[in-house]
């Protein structure tokens, strides 16, 4: 079995660099409220860049936004705001950073109301990818149709994260992610 062919055809260093992402994690359910945040936060970043630029720059988002810890984001002041504006180990777009804290915001509160950010999302499942989308704009900043879809198939609630003759696939498969039922 190969890789998707997205891996096959990168160079050595390319395919290094997203090889523990698409093994590891892309399509794999998360549980972890912090994580769900984070993979939101770095999907949002995604927008109009490559993934591989956003990949690079995991380790610079984590340290900038305190290992995505929703309640340290969600309290960020002003001063937060600009720390972020000029770091260059992240995406120095003030609507990507201003969504990161509101988004934030709104997982605790999401958190406070269904017990987790996961439970919310499970409460809605399952939706159709437009459904999906309608209640994202809804209920978060900065997204859109592209961004809501990398990030549910990224957790596996949407199929697509691997082609069917990908190694990864059936061990997706094993994960139990909740495209496959509920």
């Amino acid at each position: 079995m190969s890789y998707c062919s997205a891996i096959d055809f990168m160079s050595e260093e390319r395919r290094i660099l997203h090889k523990a992402y698409h093994d590891k994690l892309y399509g794999f359910p998360i549980h972890d409220d912090n994580e769900l945040f984070c993979r939101l936060v770095l999907e949002i970043n995604q927008a109009g860049l490559s993934w591989e630029t956003i990949l690079r720059k995991e380790g610079g988002f984590r340290k900038a936004y305190d290992n995505f810890d929703l309640d340290t984001v969600a309290a960020y002041t002003e001063t937060d705001r600009e720390r972020l504006m000029g770091d260059p180990g992240i995406i120095r777009n003030r609507l990507k950073i201003n969504a990161a804290i509101e988004n934030a915001k709104t997982i605790r509160q999401l958190q406070k109301d269904h017990g987790s950010f996961e439970k919310w999302l499970e409460l809605n499942h399952p939706k159709t990818k437009e459904e999906w989308v309608k209640l994202f704009k809804k209920t978060f900043k900065f997204t859109g149709g592209e961004i809501v879809n990398e990030f549910l198939m990224s957790i596996g609630y949407l199929p697509g994260a691997h082609v069917e003759d990908c190694k990864v696939y059936r061990e997706i498969l094993a994960a139990k992610p909740l495209w496959v039922g509920k």
